[in-house]
């Protein structure tokens, strides 16, 4: 009965997020951003797989091609107009991704001769490192789901411009770096801090891509291999604790995958996973002691938990890995760790109940922030689509 319902919720949400935004029924003026748009894609990905529903598939290749016509172009109130890599129509058509997508912010990026404004700076436009990893892993699982090397080659376009761009050397000589925030066109930083798991995620993201290559044409070239290098080297030794709930999640995603690449041998170093989980505990712990699921919704923002949530519900996803890993890797030490992750699962059943209720989604804090919170708390009942290969 729980399962009906939540499956119900999961469609009410989609269904919802689809007419607000112009995918369904269909908007000249379609409202897209990046964030959401991945995870959305990833959900409708995963209904197809379980149901074999061909709508589901066909709102997922929707919603790509959507993306890609609005954020792959410069704004309606920019003054430029056409593709932001400067591909003419037609090759800009077949290449989309190929000078990276918008955020899909409401204001226009700070232009070269504004003073920086940290909190207008959320508000204005430009492209995400974080958000173009999570739109190359949409495209790897949409590769994945059809099996059509065309949404690979789209998203390897996309890490490739998204590498020449972000990356640098602050100084000579010392290691680089990725900026954290680049204007639409790629040609300035806009932010030029670094994410704390952006290289980790990077690093993740490019191999899944070559793995989703491998996995529909076995033998393909490996196309990122440079890139993946250099993000090898910017990751290590990097500390990546937090105490952010959207962070944690981050964490655990990047786990869950590199789990499932170490199944399919694109990655060896269990050690590495080691790490990445080791990391998340400290988080999972300060909020499960903070008291931050006990404040009203009104003192909460639902789509950093929910980021947390989706990330436990891959714990079992690892455990089933490494499990299938066992003689290849032994992966002792990293079950045991799994073992004392699977204490917070409650917490993520916790937050699903919670933000499932309809008067908690009735709260300030949700509809300022609906579409990115509908779409992660449909992909918190149905997490497989996005978390699974």
């Amino acid at each position: 009965m729980q399962q009906n319902v939540t499956a119900h919720l999961f469609d009410i949400l989609m269904q919802e997020y689809a007419s607000r935004t112009g995918l369904e029924p269909l908007s000249e003026k379609p409202h897209r951003y990046l964030w959401t748009d991945a995870f959305a894609v990833c959900n409708y990905l995963g209904r197809y797989r379980k149901e074999r529903d061909e709508a589901d598939l066909e709102m997922a290749l929707r919603l790509i091609d959507q993306v890609h016509s609005v954020l792959g172009q410069f704004h309606p109130d920019d003054p430029r107009s056409g593709w932001i890599s400067g591909l003419d129509k037609e090759e800009g058509s077949k290449r989309p991704t190929a000078g990276g997508l918008r955020i899909g912010k409401p204001l226009l990026e700070r232009g070269a001769d504004e003073p920086y404004d940290p909190e207008l700076e959320w508000e204005r436009d430009g492209q995400y490192y974080h958000y173009l990893t999570k739109w190359m892993h949409a495209l790897a699982q949409a590769g994945r789901v059809t099996g059509e090397m065309h949404f690979i080659e789209m998203g390897v376009d996309l890490a490739r411009a998204a590498h020449s761009a972000f990356v640098h050397a602050p100084y000579r000589g010392q290691r680089k770096r990725l900026y954290w925030k680049m204007s639409v066109d790629l040609s300035r930083p806009l932010v030029p801090s670094m994410g704390q798991h952006d290289a980790l995620d990077g690093y993740l993201t490019f191999v899944e891509l070559q793995a989703a290559g491998e996995a529909i044409r076995p033998g393909a070239r490996k196309q990122l291999v440079a890139e993946i290098s250099e993000l090898a080297l910017m990751y290590r030794g990097g500390n990546w604790e937090t105490d952010d709930p959207l962070g944690i999640g981050g964490l655990l995603m990047d786990a869950s995958r590199m789990a499932q690449l170490m199944r399919e041998g694109a990655v060896t170093d269990s050690s590495m996973l080691g790490n990445i989980l080791r990391a998340a505990l400290p988080g999972l712990e300060m909020t499960s002691s903070s008291g931050l699921l006990d404040r009203p919704a009104e003192r909460r923002l639902a789509f950093r938990e929910l980021g947390m949530a989706i990330g436990l519900k891959g714990v079992s996803l690892i455990r089933e890995s490494l499990i299938n890993q066992a003689e290849l890797y032994g992966n002792t030490a990293n079950m045991r760790l799994v073992q004392e992750l699977m204490r917070y699962l409650p917490m993520s059943e916790r937050i699903e109940t919670f933000w499932s209720l309809q008067e908690s989604r009735r709260s300030a804090t949700w509809e300022a922030h609906q579409d990115i919170s509908d779409v992660m708390l449909a992909t918190c009942i149905e997490p497989q689509g996005f978390l699974r290969f």
